[in-house]
């Protein structure tokens, strides 16, 4: 019965891109990291998100079909510096007790030279922005890999508005990691 099992597994591995099967890969804080890089005149300050949940599907093997829904808890925001996390979550940035989670949902991958660009929607303080970035991926019938960094305008969210681009700059460094074999 075991070497069944085992054949039939095997079999939907070699068959999965030839009958269009697609895979589903879950997004944990074990599998995927998301960290940002926020600066200003005088230094720079480190911090991520610690639960983060989704999934990577794909389709065939083929990375343009990549599909990629990733919900960040906003509670979960760290930094190198417990006041700047306490000031980060309040109302001046992610007001975390009104906006608990951000979304990005990917709509396109496209081919872009030995790399990829992800497009897709980003949903913060409530507002819905589409971005784009480049990222390193491969996949394969047992998981995903992704790898990027690349910058967004914090302001176009609303957030931190108040605080002008000569105290906090409005490009914040994100880098994004999955591993999810």
């Amino acid at each position: 019965m075991l070497r069944r099992i085992v054949g039939f597994a095997a079999l939907a591995v070699v068959l999965a891109p030839v009958l269009g099967i697609a895979a589903d890969f879950p997004l944990t804080d074990k599998n995927t990291t998301v960290k940002f890089v926020g600066s200003k005149p005088k230094g720079k300050h480190d911090g991520g998100f610690k639960a983060v949940k989704g999934t990577a599907s794909v389709k065939d093997n083929d990375p343009t079909t990549l599909k990629i829904t990733l919900d960040i808890d906003m509670e979960s925001l760290y930094t190198d510096n417990d006041m700047l996390t306490t000031h980060l979550k309040g109302p001046d940035f992610f007001d975390v007790k009104t906006n608990t989670k951000s979304k990005f949902v990917s709509t396109k991958v496209e081919k872009s030279g030995d790399d990829y660009k992800i497009t897709g929607d980003l949903t913060m303080l409530g507002k819905t922005k589409e971005i784009s970035f480049p990222a390193k991926l491969a996949v394969a019938a047992d998981g995903v890999t992704l790898s990027s960094s690349f910058s967004i305008d914090r302001s176009q969210w609303g957030i931190g508005t108040k605080f002008g681009a000569a105290k906090i700059d409005t490009a914040v460094k994100m880098t994004v990691s999955v591993k999810t074999k």
